[in-house]
């Protein structure tokens, strides 16, 4: 049986970005992703030495709600800089993005800014400051990619994403090795985050200064391809949205749930909850790095990818909630990872295709859905886990059956052809 679709046409082929560009790039978001996985595993231990007279609990409840805040940052930040984007060029607000982000991570340092309340305020710029680069990054290269090389790219940029992360507790180990030549004597939790904060400025400044001089001009707007340019449904966009924000939901969740097992099992050990977040890590870079070296998205329609995807991420779940040994909680991990990983770069593939004047707001949509699902996921999950434990991640299932639903009774919001003829290149 065959289905009568609308694919989107794209719009000619724009001018290429070249390599050392696209490395610059690149290393925008994973510096940015560094510095966030950096930071955050010691900020309880800070923040213990700003608040001598804090008890753990309250230590603890600041640690999560200063996650929440740099979350709530990119939330707020993301929309608003894709339109501005759109309207002022990419290139400046990335540099604007980063400049703000090198700024809000120094002034931590200032003694008169680094109480408790002043450390609310700058987590919360650095997170909107963020959303200034990460979906920038990805409408520039988006925009300034052939529709041959979009899926690779996009693949690459993930991947960045996800290693920059991984490479966070990295600059913890350089700071406690630099920690010690300041003569500060053995306070390894005051010295870590100062240094982990100087360096992650470092990069992002150097990251600035190189974009500044690499950064392509953004593209004028062209009228008549924009008006050549169909879309299968208006609320293509809007459904992107909701199955990225209805994944990082799941995703949140899931890897809460995770940690929390190892308080409900006692046969679980915090390295082997350790070793599954890892395996989480390696399984979705895996999955990236398939997709950018393959040209499984041109050979496979994004549909079916991300309906696999689904599928894959609900065995996991399905696993999770049945688990009996650690072998078997293993496995569902890798499932859930594969899942989840295999269909966040189809989402922001099928993004990228959008139109040069809506790149913006479409890439500042998609981050902020992620960062609202990834924020409702935690405070959900915690709850969910707390009342009914294991059985938690069968119920997590439950988003990923709707999004399954949408996938497949609007098959026609999920295609990319390209144009025939072939539009004369862009100069």
């Amino acid at each position: 049986m065959t289905t009568q679709t609308s694919p989107v046409t794209l719009l000619a082929e724009p001018a290429g970005l070249r390599p050392v560009q696209l490395g610059w790039l690149a290393g925008a978001v994973f510096v940015v992703s560094a510095g966030y996985g950096a930071l955050m595993p010691l900020l309880p231990g800070w923040l213990a030495t700003l608040l001598p007279g804090a008890t753990a609990t309250e230590i603890a409840r600041h640690s999560g709600f200063l996650s929440g805040v740099y979350a709530a940052g990119v939330l707020i930040g993301a929309p608003l800089w894709g339109v501005v984007s759109d309207r002022a060029g990419r290139s400046r607000i990335l540099i604007i993005g980063l400049v703000g982000y090198v700024g809000s991570l120094l002034l931590m340092l200032i003694p008169g800014l680094n109480g408790l309340w002043g450390i609310y305020v700058l987590r919360g710029a650095t997170g909107f400051f963020v959303a200034a680069v990460v979906p920038v990054v990805s409408a520039l290269v988006a925009e300034h990619t052939s529709e041959k090389q979009r899926a690779r790219r996009v693949a690459w940029l993930s991947a960045m994403s996800l290693l920059g992360f991984l490479f966070g507790p990295g600059l913890t180990a350089i700071a406690d090795w630099v920690g010690p030549w300041s003569g500060e004597g053995a306070v390894p939790s005051a010295l870590s985050a100062p240094v982990v904060i100087v360096l992650s400025a470092l990069l992002g400044a150097v990251m600035m200064l190189g974009l500044a001089r690499r950064l392509p001009s953004s593209l004028a707007p062209d009228t008549a391809a924009q008006n050549n340019l169909v879309t299968s449904a208006e609320g293509r966009t809007a459904g992107l949205w909701w199955l990225s924000g209805a994944v990082m939901f799941v995703l949140a969740a899931f890897e809460l749930g995770i940690v929390l097992q190892g308080q409900q099992h006692t046969g679980l050990s915090s390295r082997q909850v350790a070793m599954m977040f890892v395996e989480c890590s390696l399984v979705m870079l895996g999955i990236n790095a398939l997709l950018f070296f393959t040209a499984l998205l041109e050979k496979t329609s994004a549909l079916r990818l991300m309906v696999v995807g689904l599928i894959l991420a609900m065995v996991g779940l399905a696993v999770l909630a049945q688990h009996r040994s650690e072998a078997w909680m293993y496995f569902g991990v890798s499932l859930t990872s594969a899942g989840t990983g295999l269909v966040l770069p189809v989402i922001a593939y099928l993004a990228a295709a959008a139109s040069r004047q809506k790149l913006g707001v479409t890439m500042g949509g998609l981050a902020a859905a992620a960062g609202f699902g990834q924020t409702l996921g935690s405070a959900v999950g915690g709850w969910l886990f707390g009342a009914l434990a294991q059985r938690s991640f069968g119920w997590l299932t439950l988003p990923l059956v709707v999004m399954l639903i949408l996938l497949l009774t609007r098959p026609s919001w999920w295609s990319v052809v390209r144009p025939n003829p072939p539009v004369t290149p862009l100069d």
